[in-house]
């Protein structure tokens, strides 16, 4: 007998057919004689009704209130869910963030959990009922309704698993695993079997969408065996686990993008102490997270020109923020790129293997792309260039790593 949390994505609980299909899918692990948590996003597209309403009564709505608004999908599909299962023979209780209780931050809208109550839950697993987990909210300190942020019913689902001390956290979606690189684009990805949490955290990061990245720093954390898998096919998923689960490390497992890019270069900067941390002190002030940073001296060792990236949507907020920097530092000229796209090679094979790096630049040269700027970790060569070559950088470079399917 395993403790599973089952989490199923807006997609798997969109009507009534995929909340039956979703039901089934429960009682044949209750049937398997597994201990059985579930936690479910809203409906699909629910969310973003929800906060349509708001913005359509106040440009920026009361955050508490804000919260109590779209907590209510979940509330909805948690009751469907526990009636089918009902209704199939399986016994089952909804439940809400704040009745468990999921205990969070006072930070709505992007509250972070902070403990989880499972006595209750364990009880009730324990008598063969399934509780059915509102994912995506909790209880603040004040004892009001908060929320996670978009993709927080990952987030719920490895963090209830990790207090449940489940065996495993599975992810059901509309993806039947992770592969190497988007599917969509390079059609000779495949999917993995297996995948490190470092592996993954770095995919999510770097713009992968399979899963939420603070839902796998949890999961890294606490050791929770997380699968990713199909609400709509019976394939085996991808396991992320941990790094001595996986015995032959691939050098390169996967390539990720991401378009939620915007390059900021300011020209002729004076060269002194004290530059850097004015510009990127009032960026974050402004909260404006900023990404890969270049910076190169003149000849003359008295000006430089300093390159770096912002989210695409925060780019007009930088462009506002930058403009009272300039007042304390002047720059000859500042220009602002959005059509720029990130591409990352990730592989916890790295470690142990040189080349990695070149053989991106040099796949990337062969096919006439230049690189504008360049980050790296452990794990991790990243490259921005032009958006225009994505499609022709992203398969070159999952050939030159042979990742290609046979």
């Amino acid at each position: 007998m395993s403790r599973i949390v089952m989490k199923f994505g807006g997609t798997s609980v969109a009507d009534p057919d995929r909340i039956k299909n979703v039901a089934q899918r429960v009682a044949r692990e209750v049937k398997r004689g597994n201990e059985v948590a579930v936690v479910v996003s809203a409906m699909a597209g629910a969310t973003n009704q929800l906060v349509a309403w708001t913005r359509a009564l106040a440009k920026i709505p009361t955050a508490r209130e804000y919260d109590v608004v779209v907590a209510s999908g979940e509330q909805v599909t948690i009751g469907l869910l526990a009636i089918a299962l009902e209704e199939i023979g399986i016994r089952a209780k909804s439940w809400m963030g704040w009745q468990i209780p999921i205990k969070t931050d006072g930070q709505h809208s992007v509250a972070r959990i902070e403990a989880i109550e499972g006595k209750a839950l364990i009880a009730d697993m324990k008598k063969k009922i399934v509780p059915v987990v509102a994912g995506f909210q909790g209880v603040a300190p004040d004892g009001s309704v908060s929320t996670l942020g978009r993709g927080g019913s990952d987030t719920s689902a490895v963090a209830l698993a990790a207090a449940l001390k489940a065996d495993r956290c599975d992810i059901y979606t509309d993806v039947d695993g992770v592969y190497t690189c988007d599917p969509r684009i390079v059609t000779k990805a495949r999917k993995l079997d297996k995948i490190t949490y470092e592996e993954m955290l770095e995919l999510a990061s770097q713009g992968a969408k399979v899963l939420q990245t603070r839902s796998v720093e949890i999961a890294m954390s606490y050791r929770v065996r997380v699968q990713v898998l199909s609400s709509f096919t019976d394939q085996p998923g991808t396991l992320v686990v941990d790094e001595d689960e996986i015995v032959e490390k691939a050098i390169v497992s996967g390539i990720a993008y991401s378009r939620d890019e915007a390059k900021i270069t300011l020209q002729g900067i004076a060269d002194r102490p004290g530059i850097a941390a004015t510009i990127f002190g009032a960026l974050a002030e402004a909260g404006v997270n900023v990404d890969m940073i270049v910076q190169s001296a003149s000849l003359d060792g008295k000006s430089t020109d300093m390159t770096f990236t912002v989210g695409r949507a925060d780019l007009e907020r930088a462009k506002k923020t930058l403009a009272g920097v300039k007042r304390k530092i002047a720059w000859k000229k500042a220009i602002f790129d959005p059509s720029v796209v990130k591409l990352s090679v990730i592989g916890v094979g790295m470690r142990s293997h040189a080349g990695v790096a070149r053989r991106m630049f040099q796949t990337l040269a062969e096919n006439g792309i230049n690189i504008q700027a360049i980050s790296t970790s452990e794990i991790k060569v990243s490259v921005l260039v032009d958006e225009k070559f994505t499609e022709l950088a992203l398969r070159a470079l999952h050939a030159a790593y042979g990742l290609d399917a046979a």
